[in-house]
């Protein structure tokens, strides 16, 4: 598998791409980079043209306004479309991702064939609220021994199981080396959207698939079931046994889902920019 990475000019976002065909994009989530998408790189690259890049504030794009809304996490992916010369693109989020991923397909849906959100979160539940509140609170302890492994067991489980300890680290690393300021301008973003859309969602025109883990409490399969519910003709799928950081964790059943969502959308030409407004 040939990646493509550029090094980005001053202000620009810095990207990875590989394959040829439609093309898929992928954004990680906070606190990550671009190098989480490896196992969806190997597996889509076959028929499509993959996108990963590192979101405002993570990796080496450059940072975030210092008060960011999500609109400009979404233009983010709209100017790199337009840096890649690419009219469209079917476009899967994660986490924070996920919220930048739906914010697209609602301002831009002729240029989203399709919207996949991971571990979204959404209406969350007053303890839900409080406690990543009270981690926004506590930014200051980005990257400290104490937060990286209490972010790592929320995300793995505790202790890690050890066919996840590779990953784990993986994701650790991310977490200790991410860009204070950017992590914590968008991490204090994604602490108080999870309304965001919910007001929005039922005129979502791309179609739509929602994915979380059975056991992620924080992205939880109630959350998932809600927004599908508002979205006409989305779905909702529930992988058993799983938590948030499924895509990296277990992307086998990730990767067919997906598979299988946008070969539905290919078989009812389904997969088609929705018209401007």
């Amino acid at each position: 598998m040939r990646l493509e990475s550029h090094p980005p000019a001053p202000g620009h976002t810095a990207w990875s791409a590989t394959g040829a065909g439609t093309p898929l994009v992928f954004i990680h989530g906070v606190g990550m980079s671009r190098a989480v998408w490896a196992p969806q790189l190997a597996e889509f690259a076959r028929d499509h043209r993959v996108i990963v890049y590192d979101m405002l504030g993570h990796g080496d794009s450059p940072l975030p306004p210092e008060q960011p809304a999500l609109a400009d996490y979404a233009r983010q992916l709209r100017d790199l479309l337009d840096e890649l010369g690419l009219p469209a693109a079917h476009v899967v989020g994660h986490s924070m991702g996920a919220l930048v991923a739906l914010e697209f397909a609602l301002g831009w849906p002729a240029r989203c064939l399709s919207v996949t959100a991971l571990n979204a979160v959404f209406h969350r539940t007053p303890q839900q609220r409080a406690a990543v509140l009270a981690r926004a609170e506590s930014l200051d302890d980005i990257g400290s021994p104490a937060s990286v492994d209490g972010t790592l067991a929320r995300w793995f489980g505790a202790p890690v199981p050890a066919p996840l300890q590779a990953t784990a680290a993986l994701a650790g690393a991310l977490l200790r080396g991410v860009n204070r300021d950017g992590y914590a301008r968008t991490y204090r973003l994604f602490a108080s959207a999870d309304a965001a859309h919910a007001d929005r969602l039922p005129g979502l025109r791309p179609p739509a698939l929602f994915m979380t883990g059975e056991l992620d409490p924080n992205s939880s399969p109630a959350m998932s079931q809600a927004m599908a519910a508002l979205v006409p003709g989305a779905r909702a799928v529930v992988l058993p046994g799983e938590r948030h950081m499924m895509s990296m964790a277990s992307p086998g059943p990730v990767n067919a889902e997906l598979r299988a969502f946008l070969q539905s959308l290919a078989s009812t030409d389904r997969a088609q920019p929705a018209e401007a407004e």
